[in-house]
């Protein structure tokens, strides 16, 4: 070892190990002096290490000489005593030992946290000889040595930095940090643990803060076990640390400057969180208990454990935080996406570019964490531009066991949060039951996010007292872990009796506390059961005051056209790079196009279409955010909305000269994920209403990946929570032989989700009606999601355009378009159809002379204006047949929809259909099969049925 040449220190560790990795591959890659000390390692004393096995022990800093749990002594036969790892044992030379302690320091970073006190149920015994000092040698006459002033913080000598490793590393708190890649960001970490050994002083102020939010949760939990028997409250009995660490949580945040806090979390603890930090009344959730006003939620509303709600909070020095609980349903972490993209609006709103003043705050669940992939769709995306919010505090209630299912049954992990180690973020695990250590790790972990910017993830060990709800029982599947919770006192007894051992407070003013909470909840209980008490919900204030749900009907259409010569403007704006820019040649055809629209020279394409809705948006001083994967291009190559120069890589943004107002055009490339995504701009909706928020899928196919958060939140908001969104859903549609996976976006799953006006379904036909549908969207007050069926084909069809007239002062979105070619008294038949299908149809009506069938698009499904339908069809004899014509198979697409609204009959005239047969698939995979299928179908329309095939009847293509 003498021959080895001196690092400093601290450097060493990394310095020898990377060396030695590398010797391992090719002992020549390394120099003659490493060569034969690795050799000697690997050799005379590698067996040595075979042989050795754990021996951490906590009763002695040191195990004797040559000796050690579950190994040999080694070295026995050479007649020289060492370490399990092979180091000769007693008197190293000062470098020796400052090697030694190297590596037992970075072995109590990396490992520590194996074998810390996280569990409040006790663990099984589990040793790692790393971080057994006998492991390096070292023996009790190494105690007194000094060590360098820079070896661990405050440490002296050996013994003062094997006790220092073992406070900051092993005690309540266990830390997972040495993943990280950046030395900066483990070394602002290690420095903030190991000066204070991962202990926070606290004041007697703070204390009792933290008794008194205990007491509040513990009684809280107590009293609706009392007053409630058997009722499902997904009690936090076991985990109420949660509230003290929330509520100081939220003092640190006002201390940094947040204005804005987004919660969101699961139903285990909900209501606790919603009475003792959201400042919902205790009589509102009682009267939710009592459920004394069925009439009021008539096929409407939610349990009480999935609600959120919104409070303004005040710090103890004064700073002000508006809180917002996101509403959850029982699908746990989807959630999570929802609060990120609402942090993101409140950020974009203040012009937050920072990432500062908004804060979300997501609680999960031990098992939902690591189970469902939704955590790691949204932690892919906490770092990226289109989605970060400058980290998110992740709070995991771990409660060691997922309804009945075991931490061995459910993760292949070490630990439920495993997944996290994913980003360049701590995990910090802390023992529930030690209220002092939650608040240390609290404080570490707020200030590593605001000065990182980055997620950190908070893994409190706790238990669940009772069952997955109260009227279960635990014990037929962990009958162990709940004898030993029996026999457990909450978390509050415990604390008290640490702080009335301390002196930080008398048995007198904890008594105080507690009854003082349970009087309070017996005169809120009171007040609940009276029958003069109704329940008061807020919604549509504050931002969504000038908006509107509800019926279709109860809110008027708006003209969304603009003025022609300014829309010129714009299309040549669109269309003109900035000097010194050189676009992609193949380019140079599609801005040359751009131009010629501009002069009525061209009508516009779709693309051209929709730049102008959100160019003339964005003129107006709207923020438009559009988000998905390739959106900046377009899945087809047909938006550029961001063009790259072929030279030097730099970005051109084209709407970005049309920013007035405030108008701002965010449009993203999304990472690979729907669920994620879509649920961010779901939230994101939520708080920008006046804007217009869009995700679009690659292929329409792609958007039932997402379908939780369409069910769950998007389409059933308003009638759960009350809660409207004007998110826009933009998705790839149309059957064109490409296969079962890019041809459909379930156009009927949309329809089957459709009552009580709760969103719109469109499938538009022309440039100009995408163009008023965008505006109509932000202009007219009533906000409902929007589902709109896009093109893919029609992109690029040379009859898929519209005039610049269309698009002009007086125009607006058409429900119905009527068909103003064929005259309505020698119609034989009216073909009724939406979208891509027209266009076919018209081709073969074309081709075959067919001056007699007329064919009406109906352009917006749902809510279907069934006078618009009505109208369309007039001109036309009663008797003739009118025919739902859709490329979709039988059991997809609109055709069951309408028939289940019209029967056999629609405006007094016989109506059926004509599609594709009923199939498991939505598409053959042969591009000849495909043309054959679509030849039939339009022959079918036009009234030849073909060869093989039957007839329709009773509206059905058999």
């Amino acid at each position: 070892m003498d021959d080895v040449p001196q690092l400093p220190h601290a450097a060493s560790l990394v310095f020898v190990e990377e060396l030695h990795l590398a010797y391992q591959e090719d002992p020549a890659s390394v120099p003659p002096e490493w060569r034969a000390y690795f050799a000697g390692w690997d050799g005379e004393l590698g067996s040595q290490r075979a042989r050795s096995g754990p021996s951490f022990r906590r009763g002695s800093l040191f195990d004797p000489p040559g000796r050690f749990v579950g190994g040999a002594t080694a070295g026995a036969d050479q007649g020289v005593t060492v370490s399990p790892e092979g180091i000769p044992a007693g008197g190293p030379s000062e470098a020796e030992l400052h090697q030694r302690l190297d590596r037992l320091i970075r072995n109590f970073r990396v490992r520590g946290h194996r074998v810390a006190e996280l569990n409040p149920l006790g663990r099984e015994p589990f040793e790692v000889a790393e971080i057994d000092p006998a492991f390096y040698g070292f023996t009790e006459a190494d105690t007194d040595r000094p060590v360098l002033p820079t070896t661990f913080h405050g440490a002296k000598t050996v013994g003062e930095v094997i006790e220092g490793l073992r406070a900051t590393y092993t005690r309540s708190i266990g830390a997972q940090f040495m993943h990280i890649d950046d030395l900066k960001v483990r070394m602002w970490l290690q420095h903030r643990m190991e000066r204070t050994r991962n202990r926070v002083e606290l004041s007697r102020e703070t204390q009792l803060r933290i008794l008194t939010k205990l007491t509040d949760a513990v009684i809280f939990e107590e009293f609706v076990q009392k007053k409630f028997v058997g009722a499902k409250s997904f009690s936090l009995e076991g985990s109420e640390s949660l509230v003290p660490l929330i509520d100081l949580a939220l003092e640190k945040a006002g201390a940094q400057g947040v204005r804005e806090v987004v919660l969101g979390m699961a139903h285990r603890g909900r209501l606790n969180v919603l009475a003792n930090v959201m400042g919902k009344s205790p009589r509102t959730i009682f009267r939710e208990f009592e459920d004394k006003d069925p009439e009021m939620n008539r096929g409407r509303g939610d349990v009480k454990y999935h609600l959120g709600y919104s409070s303004d909070w005040e710090t103890q020095a004064g700073q002000k935080i508006h809180l917002s609980l996101a509403f959850n349903p029982s699908h746990l972490e989807f959630v999570n996406a929802v609060a990120m993209g609402r942090v993101r609006a409140k950020q974009d709103r203040f012009g937050d570019a920072e990432r500062t003043q908004g804060l979300g705050i997501i609680i999960h669940g031990d098992a939902a964490f690591i189970g469902e992939g939704i955590v790691q769709e949204t932690l892919n995306m906490s770092r990226l531009e289109g989605y970060r919010i400058g980290g998110v505090l992740h709070i995991i209630i771990n409660n060691q066991v997922g309804f009945t299912t075991t931490a061995e049954q459910g993760r292949s992990t070490t630990y439920a949060s495993d997944v996290a180690k994913m980003l360049q973020s701590p995990i910090f695990h802390v023992n529930g039951e030690d209220p002092e250590a939650v608040a240390q790790v609290m404080e570490v972990a707020m200030d590593f996010r605001r000065t990182f910017q980055r997620d950190v993830v908070i893994d409190m060990y706790a238990y669940r007292r009772f069952g997955h709800n109260e009227g279960d029982e635990p014990a037929f599947t962990q009958p162990m872990m709940y004898a030993e919770i029996r026999r457990r006192p909450n978390v509050r007894e415990a604390y008290l009796e640490r702080l009335l051992a301390l002196g930080g407070v008398t048995r007198e003013e904890a008594d105080h506390i507690a009854e003082a909470r349970r009087e309070q909840l017996e005169q809120e209980l009171s007040v609940a059961r009276t029958a003069e008490f109704k329940p008061v919900y807020s919604a549509f204030e504050g931002l969504w005051q000038t908006f509107l749900g509800g019926d279709d009907g109860d809110v008027p259409d708006v003209v969304t056209g603009i003025d022609r010569g300014e829309a010129a403007r714009m299309l040549r704006t669109v269309a003109t790079v900035p000097a010194g820019f050189t676009p992609n040649p193949k380019l140079t055809r599609f801005l040359r196009g751009r131009a010629e629209m501009a002069e009525g020279e061209r009508p516009l394409d779709w693309a051209a279409g929709e730049a102008l809705g959100i160019g003339s948006l964005i003129a107006e001083g709207v923020r438009v955010r559009l988000t998905g994967q390739d959106s900046e291009r377009g899945t087809f190559s047909q938006r550029h909305t961001v063009m790259h120069d072929l030279h030097t890589g730099a970005k051109h943004r084209v709407f970005d000269a049309l920013a007035a107002r405030g108008g701002v055009f965010d449009v993203h490339n999304s990472p690979l994920s729907e669920n994620g995504v879509l649920g961010f701009e779901y939230g994101y909706s939520l708080d920008w209403p006046e804007g217009l928020v869009m995700w679009e899928a690659q292929f329409g196919d792609f958007v039932n990946t997402a379908q939780v958060v369409i069910d769950q939140f998007i389409a059933s908001g308003e009638d759960k929570w009350r809660r409207l969104s004007g998110l826009v859903l933009l998705l790839p549609h149309g059957f064109e032989g490409a296969g079962p996976e890019h041809s459909s976006a379930r156009l009927e799953r949309f329809l089957t989700l459709c009552a009580e006006d709760n969103m719109q379904v469109v499938y538009p036909s022309t440039p100009a009606q995408l163009f008023h549908l965008l505006r109509r969207q932000v202009l007219r007050p009533w906000r409902k999601p929007l589902v709109v069926m896009t093109p893919k084909s029609l992109l690029r069809h040379p009859q898929a355009v519209s005039p610049l007239e269309d698009f002009a002062t007086g125009t607006a979105f058409r429900h119905v378009i009527a068909d103003d070619h064929v005259d309505p008294a020698v119609a034989s038949r009216v073909l009724l159809c939406s979208g891509k299908v027209f266009y076919d149809l018209l081709a073969a009506r074309e081709e075959q002379g067919r001056d007699d069938v007329a064919i009406v698009r109906l352009e917006q499904l749902y809510p279907l204006r069934q006078q618009e339908v009505d109208a369309a069809l007039a001109p036309y004899a009663a008797g003739v047949p009118v025919v739902w014509v859709q490329e979709e198979p039988e059991n997809m697409g609109a055709w069951r929809y309408l028939r289940v609204l019209w029967g056999s009959e629609v405006a007094g005239r016989p109506f059926s259909g004509v599609t594709r047969p009923a199939s498991a698939s939505p598409a053959t995979g042969s591009g000849s099969s495909h043309r054959i299928e679509q030849a039939e179908l339009l022959r079918e329309a036009l009234g030849e049925v073909p060869a093989g095939r039957a007839p329709v009847l009773e509206g059905r293509s058999t």
